[in-house]
């Protein structure tokens, strides 16, 4: 079990994608998605796992974090029985400095949506910000994948 320290931002253009090192398409419902705790069911490729978090601090950079590879069947069979909406994704690394960015370019009902997250290990932390990114979201819940798969991109605007 762990804490979570992330800082979250949008995504300005698609310079990132030719910066990218690795991307992976990810499907992923939510069992619970309450606000003080979600149960997340993800398939990445050919892994898949079982993911619970807690509520976020007050600057919504921390949280507890617990995560355990399942087999993928058993994700499969799990995702049916997920909220509704599940969320499809390809997710872009790109190394930046000393550290690695995951970027989401979502589908679906959250087309056009794409949020790059970065993991610290302190909430103090530093960490070199690439041109591409733009608005720190970081603590905005409408902007948790949790929160999208509620209540979709595509109805914000």
């Amino acid at each position: 079990m762990s804490l979570e320290i992330e800082r979250k931002f949008l995504v300005k253009n698609d310079d990132f994608k030719s910066e990218s090192f690795a991307q992976k398409s990810i499907k992923q419902g939510y069992l619970n998605s309450d606000k003080n705790r979600t149960v997340r069911v993800r398939i990445a490729d050919e892994k898949a796992f079982m993911t619970i978090k807690g509520k976020s601090n007050a600057t919504g950079t921390t949280r507890f974090e617990w995560e355990k590879e399942i087999d993928k069947s058993e994700a499969e069979s799990l995702l049916l029985l997920c909220e509704p909406s599940v969320i499809d994704k390809t997710r872009y690394l790109i190394k930046v400095g000393d550290h690695t960015f995951e970027v989401d370019e979502f589908y679906g009902d959250n087309q056009g949506l794409t949020v790059a997250e970065v993991e610290l290990n302190s909430e103090t932390e530093t960490f070199t910000k690439p041109n591409w990114l733009d608005q720190e979201v970081t603590g905005d819940v409408k902007y948790y994948n949790s929160s999208i798969s509620k209540h979709p991109f595509k109805d914000w605007i």
